[in-house]
């Protein structure tokens, strides 16, 4: 095959009429399928804020606490998508077209919504049985939204656009996903028509029950791999670069180019959204190559992702997540069983992300990526079952040095010395084995600083001829 199946950030479709002469018609239009996100900020308003975690329809209706803050929410989404419309689509009819699809789909929301509160104020019906399915319902309406926005201006500027409607909406049937696609796709020749493919897809696996947010993702690696793609791109609204430009500055920055699969799954860990690391492996197994491209800078090849990697020897990234360190300290622990297992249960009962881990004889430290009022309770069934134990939470940050193959570089030495030098003590510092990730441990307001120390002293000054691992930093 000679396609590529190729996915659209958020952000840049809010961007869409840009993207017409960077993207869609800049050469031939056709041999490509294009997944698309909802319009950056849709699916926050809809489920819940990614970042900040602010209600959106799906959780006012799941915390039930006011019946009215969900419809209104809902509303406010609906004349949001139509704003979308007016600032995106320039033909009056096309507008209309559109306003009437965000209607048709919102009130029909609402409609089930309403339905499913009466049902469950009956003793038998429990809402909490019927939540996810609401949560899936929600998402299809953001992606199924901007693809049919998308469509109307490819068909305006003279592209046999086709949208592509994967969310199942009033649909009695539940195919899986492999169907799903099949069906979806049926008819359409790539030779004369440009698909548009929503990027979520309603079918019997459930996508948010697996992969919550990272379904368009997901959804984009199975049309790739199910359709035997020569490539998989994702365009961004930047370069997959060696660190955060607004952070370090845009001059100081470097743009990978290429890495590897291990590298963009530790990237997927510490919440950069290189790839879903489900998409990753659905990738690799279809032996189809990845590239990230920045959307309005369609000349430059982006950076490539595949099973070979970068240069060894090279750090490729510095980025840094805001953690807890959650810390379980018990005299007893040395020679016991069960410590570790009490605490993994504990964390996934508690839908928290562990981001890395450490331990000794007799002391436990996990650093944790989710809210304060889950850890708590975590930490309280903990106590319970450890009444002897210290449990102790902090607010720090972990800032991550990445490259393909680092084990050539004395990255351990080179780190203490440069945040030495700039006065910055780490609190715990450790490389695993694989050597892709070197990590510090900091104090939560000297982040943005250690990040932009170990940029600037492993990728901005870094030389080409690298020193040999330092035996004592190899045996740590």
């Amino acid at each position: 095959m000679t396609h590529t199946v190729e996915k659209i950030g958020g952000t840049c479709m809010s961007r869409a009429p840009e993207l017409l002469d960077s993207l869609w018609l800049r050469d031939d239009p056709y041999g490509r399928i294009f997944v698309v996100s909802a319009f950056g900020g849709i699916t926050n308003r809809l489920l819940e804020h990614k970042k900040s975690g602010q209600s959106g329809v799906y959780a006012l209706f799941a915390d039930a606490d006011n019946d009215e803050g969900w419809s209104e929410a809902l509303t406010a989404t609906g004349a949001e998508m139509i704003r979308l419309n007016g600032e995106i689509l320039a033909d009056v009819g096309d507008r209309q077209r559109a306003d009437a699809f965000v209607r048709d789909r919102i009130e029909g929301a609402r409609a089930c919504m309403i339905d499913l509160q009466r049902l469950c104020s009956y003793g038998h019906f429990r809402i909490g049985a019927h939540l996810m399915t609401l949560r899936e319902l929600l998402s299809g309406l953001g992606e199924a939204h901007s693809a049919f926005v998308s469509t109307l201006l490819l068909n305006r500027n003279g592209v046999n656009a086709r949208f592509v409607d994967l969310t199942g909406w009033r649909d009695d049937a539940q195919p899986d996903l492999e169907t799903r696609i099949t069906q979806g796709l049926e008819g359409l020749d790539l030779s004369a028509d440009l698909p548009i493919v929503t990027g979520y897809a309603q079918c019997s696996e459930g996508l948010m029950r697996e992969y919550d947010r990272g379904y368009t993702e997901v959804v984009f690696a199975h049309l790739a791999a199910q359709t035997g793609a020569a490539e998989a791109i994702i365009h961004k609204e930047f370069h997959l670069s060696s660190a955060d430009p607004k952070l370090v500055g845009l001059e100081a920055v470097r743009k990978i180019g290429r890495t590897s699969y291990d590298v963009a799954d530790q990237l997927s860990n510490l919440g950069m959204e290189a790839i879903h690391p489900n998409a990753a492996k659905i990738l690799r197994q279809a032996d189809v190559p990845l590239r990230v491209k920045h959307a309005f800078e369609p000349d430059d090849p982006g950076t490539f992702i595949g099973p070979e990697g970068g240069a060894a020897g090279r750090v490729e990234m510095v980025t840094g997540l805001g953690v807890y360190a959650f810390e379980l300290f018990e005299p007893d622990m040395v020679g016991a069983k069960g410590y570790d297992a009490a605490i993994l249960e504990a964390l996934t009962r508690h839908d928290i992300w562990i981001v890395s881990k450490t331990s000794n004889a007799n002391c436990i430290t996990h650093w944790l990526d989710g809210s304060l009022k889950s850890i708590r309770r975590a930490e309280r069934d903990l106590a319970k079952r450890f009444p002897n134990a210290e449990i102790t939470t902090r607010n720090l940050a972990l800032v991550s040095v990445i490259g393909s193959d680092l084990s050539s570089l004395g990255v351990m030495r080179q780190a203490l010395n440069a945040l030495d030098h700039a006065g910055i003590h780490p609190i715990a510092m450790q490389q695993g084995t694989r050597r892709v990730e070197m990590q510090v441990m900091v104090d939560k307001d000297q982040m943005a600083e250690t990040i932009k120390v170990l940029h600037r002293a492993m990728i901005e000054e870094a030389k080409d001829d690298v020193e040999p691992e330092h035996p004592a930093i190899a045996a740590e």
